[in-house]
């Protein structure tokens, strides 16, 4: 009862917090057009009952007045309706002068073409299938996210930090400013799309949050999380979270294992990232219309004809064999772990 009650006052906190910042970009501008707007309809409303005009006779007079043409009258004006039509001007003129006051406010500081920016960015997410939504631009996604764009891999980031966003705006890395535990922001960055998310904000429970969001909105979505200490990956997992990941613990092992292992690390390194030598280790799918499905390892020959070494299969069960025999064989689903160069894995996804 409590997580329920605490994840609607979230709910409500995140709402609230959107609509102020969509208000205070726009408030202005649309605060002088509804008062335009409530100015319009009380003077319509007001000569159809002082002076007992028609509908349209008080909307013809209402906008003779407020346009400040200096046509006739429609009829001679009674001494209440010559005070109705005072303020009618005075307020009319004031609201449109803060109309006009406001909408140049917005030109002067680039809210327009903020806001046509925005629509351009989400006609290119909204073009985008397969990809990567990493939520949070911090120390962390910005890794992230610079390794996957590296691979040419499509991502969206999503952020609600205004000197962030400037900044991936000047990258021009896709990007949806807003509250990542949202379902409209998850929603705009593609969510039912993408194959993967990755939550790498800074609090954790706001990336258990959108785990768990991310979860509910799209169940067969992979979601990589991020945890602050070894003891809390449970309540990542349990929110749905398919991998949770520690940053300070692997980066403790990492260097740990540079110390006793240097040259298996710096191999991995090299295997992972690229380097001197074009040598890449990647993992890849066989399809139910690849030429090597249903084939053992020695008949479909990736050795002679690609020059690739084959680490591991991981069965489309689960099951993972390492070092597989010759004569393992490859099924529909099955991800090969491999190690070549760069041109010889693209050859052979190309049969995949």
């Amino acid at each position: 009862m409590n997580a329920h009650r605490s994840r609607r006052i979230l709910r409500l906190h995140s709402r609230t917090v959107r609509l102020h910042h969509r208000l205070g970009s726009w408030g202005p501008l649309i605060g002088g057009f509804v008062a335009m707007a409530t100015v319009f309809c009380l003077g319509v409303l007001g000569y159809m009952e002082v002076e007992g005009w028609s509908f349209f006779d008080s909307l013809y007079q209402v906008i003779i007045t407020l346009s400040t043409v200096g046509f006739q009258e429609v009829y001679p004006l009674t001494r209440d309706g010559r005070i109705l039509t005072m303020v009618l001007i005075v307020s009319g003129v004031g609201t449109f002068a803060y109309l006009v006051g406001s909408f140049t406010q917005v030109l002067v500081e680039g809210r327009l073409q903020q806001y046509l920016g925005r629509r351009r960015m989400q006609k290119i997410i909204d073009g985008l299938s397969d990809h990567v939504i990493i939520c949070g631009y911090g120390r962390i996604g910005a890794v992230v996210a610079r390794e996957i764009l590296a691979e040419n891999v499509a991502a969206v980031i999503i952020e609600n930090n205004a000197e962030v966003i400037h900044s991936l705006d000047e990258q021009g890395i896709p990007y949806v400013q807003g509250d990542a535990t949202a379902d409209e922001t998850l929603l705009a960055a593609g969510l039912m799309r993408a194959k993967t998310l990755v939550a790498a904000l800074t609090l954790e429970a706001a990336n258990v949050y959108v785990t768990l969001t991310a979860r509910q909105l799209n169940p067969t979505i992979r979601i990589v999380a991020r945890a602050d200490a070894q003891g809390h990956t449970q309540r990542l997992q349990r929110a749905g979270a398919d991998q949770v990941l520690v940053p300070h613990l692997y980066g403790g092992v990492r260097m740990a294992q540079s110390v006793l292992r240097p040259t298996v690390t710096n191999f991995l390194e090299l295997a992972g990232r690229g380097g001197a030598i074009d040598l890449q280790m990647e993992e890849l799918q066989v399809t139910e219309h690849s030429e090597i499905v249903d084939k053992s390892l020695i008949d479909a020959a990736l050795r002679p004809r690609f020059n690739l070494i084959v680490i591991a299969i991981k069965k489309a069960s689960g099951e993972m064999q390492f070092n597989p025999q010759a004569q393992a064989m490859l099924e529909a689903g099955d991800t090969m772990i491999l190690v070549g160069s760069r041109d010889n894995l693209d050859s052979l996804q190309a049969i995949l």
